[in-house]
């Protein structure tokens, strides 16, 4: 890639961590820096054809052409399905299937044709599975792009997010940050779970994102464009 460009893959520890929000409110921040920013969803389970709108890939949309919201969500979420399952059994019950290696070339056109920043964003958790062997995880090590990990703060997700972690670092992969994303109604306080985690990810910046903190967005979309001119 040149200066001007970058991709990340945007994961997660688990499902409903907020993926989607920090993915959407990096694109926004960049876009209000002037960069130009794409944001795809390439994999989407739970999605109802009849209501758009109400997806994940939606809310990555900056805009939507002529041919309405259907069609733009399409054009970033190419393998949608219905059933809010793993995607590898929400396709075998549309008697489809994630072709693995379909899904990487369409990733790596995605990336080399992109003239800013682009920002994949995964579907649930590093180890889900896409088909019978292939997990998120696999599909991370396949792009070789910088990873942004998305952890909660509710009790359990300290070792949800050391399992994550050590899933990667089995693969080779180091996320370029752990964004520390305070979950809704936690009784762990973001203090003790990132004072918890630190001392696990010495290596690793922690970036923490309190409750529908927009101000921690832009700082999270200077730290992945620091270096962009």
């Amino acid at each position: 890639m040149g200066a001007m460009k970058r991709a990340y893959f945007i994961t997660a520890t688990g499902t409903d961590l907020g993926k989607t929000w920090v993915t959407a409110g990096v694109a926004q921040a960049c876009r209000e820096r002037g960069m130009t920013v794409r944001a795809l969803k390439p994999v989407m389970s739970g999605y109802d054809a009849a209501n758009p709108e109400a997806s994940d890939a939606a809310a990555l949309l900056s805009e939507v052409g002529a041919g309405g919201m259907a069609t733009a969500v399409a054009q970033i979420a190419p393998w949608r399905f219905a059933a809010p399952l793993s995607p590898d059994r929400a396709a075998v019950l549309e008697g489809r299937s994630v072709a693995f290696s379909e899904l990487i070339g369409w990733c790596r056109v995605e990336i080399e044709r992109n003239p800013g920043v682009l920002l994949i964003e995964g579907i649930g958790g590093v180890m889900v599975p896409l088909d019978a062997r292939q997990t998120v995880r696999d599909w991370i090590a396949a792009l070789g792009i910088p990873v942004v990990l998305v952890a909660g703060t509710y009790l359990g997700a300290l070792s949800h997010t050391l399992t994550a972690l050590a899933a990667l670092r089995e693969s080779g992969i180091v996320p370029a940050t752990i964004v520390v994303n305070e979950s809704a109604g936690s009784t762990v306080g973001v203090e003790d779970a990132v004072a918890s985690l630190a001392p696990h990810v010495t290596t690793i910046p922690l970036i923490i994102l309190r409750r529908d903190d927009t101000a921690g967005l832009d700082g999270l979309a200077d730290f992945l464009t620091k270096d962009l001119t």
